[in-house]
């Protein structure tokens, strides 16, 4: 399938993954509703804060949670939210090829800009089965990021095997989450055109530094324009403006790759005045000992960004 869209291959630029709020509804999933209105401000906000666009449904949109109803919805409230303002990349991660290129065709009905997809899910896939996986998502026609997270797919998409990923028509791009940003270098030796897109928060500027053109990120979703800023300073090589802001943030950053990260990105825009809420099922409330540090995190980060501001 091809979507006949025009579509730009650029899937750079800091794009937030975003958080899902829900409100209480006793015959939703968990008694959780999805409060489509509250997302889709919640996404205009992030454009207008500075940033190129917006990832539905991946982990931090907690989309293995979701009805297969819903998951097509908050899809489409966020392109609906962004249209003609920023770029939409849809999170289609599926355990087997149908089901991921099933979402990207829904995605690329529904105007999505590109596609975030990790390999197959609930499975430790072999070589074949990841070449095959990703030839079946970039077959529907959208541009695609590619996705490794070995943390927590026992997947690795090493620069060996996104060599030969970047050869499929249409992968465009790799949000790299390993957390070794000496992969970064090897990525673009080995798959010059494939774009790296720094995946975990607290190696952003480490990344971007080596070479990364753009941002998949979690805790903009609570500093948008700060995240901005440091990202346009580190494309600059304004190296110790960067490391000025980036090293108060970087404590609250370093939960972006932690078990309870929905959690704490949920708990941090709750400090910042924005909606955050619960989480459904299998995610619970933060322990004491954790919200404690989150918030004490949270705190030097707030008072950092003011003590800038007021300079």
């Amino acid at each position: 399938m091809t979507t006949g869209i025009q579509q730009d291959d650029d899937l750079g630029g800091v794009v937030v993954a975003t958080a899902l709020p829900y409100r209480p509804e006793a015959t939703a999933p968990a008694g959780l509703a999805i409060d489509y209105d509250a997302y889709a401000e919640h996404c205009r906000w992030l454009v207008d804060s500075g940033c190129v666009g917006v990832g539905p449904n991946g982990s931090l949109g907690e989309y293995s949670s979701l009805t297969d109803e819903e998951r097509r919805a908050v899809a489409r409230t966020a392109i609906e939210a962004v249209a003609g303002h920023g770029k939409v990349i849809v999170g289609v991660h599926g355990a087997g090829s149908h089901q991921a290129a099933y979402w990207a065709e829904l995605a690329a009905e529904d105007g999505a800009n590109g596609v975030l997809c990790l390999p197959p899910t609930m499975y430790r896939a072999n070589h074949g089965e990841i070449i095959r996986h990703y030839e079946a998502v970039a077959a529907v026609g959208l541009p695609v990021m590619a996705y490794n997270n070995p943390v927590d797919t026992k997947v690795d998409l090493t620069p060996d095997l996104l060599a030969e990923i970047a050869q499929i028509d249409n992968i465009v791009a790799v949000k790299e989450f390993s957390g070794d940003v000496r992969r970064v270098l090897e990525i673009r030796e080995k798959a010059p055109d494939l774009q790296v897109i720094s995946g975990a928060d607290d190696v952003v500027l480490e990344s971007l530094l080596m070479g990364a053109t753009g941002w998949f990120a979690g805790f903009p979703n609570v500093f948008p324009a700060e995240s901005v800023r440091l990202f346009e300073l580190a494309l600059a090589g304004k190296l110790a403006e960067a490391r000025a802001l980036y090293e108060p943030l970087v404590a609250a950053f370093r939960w972006d790759s932690r078990t309870e990260f929905v959690q704490a990105i949920k708990l941090g825009m709750e400090k910042v005045g924005r909606v955050g809420g619960p989480c459904r099922p299998p995610r619970g409330p933060l322990p004491p000992h954790y919200r404690e540090q989150i918030e004490a995190d949270m705190a030097r980060a707030v008072a950092s960004l003011q003590e800038e501001g007021g300079q």
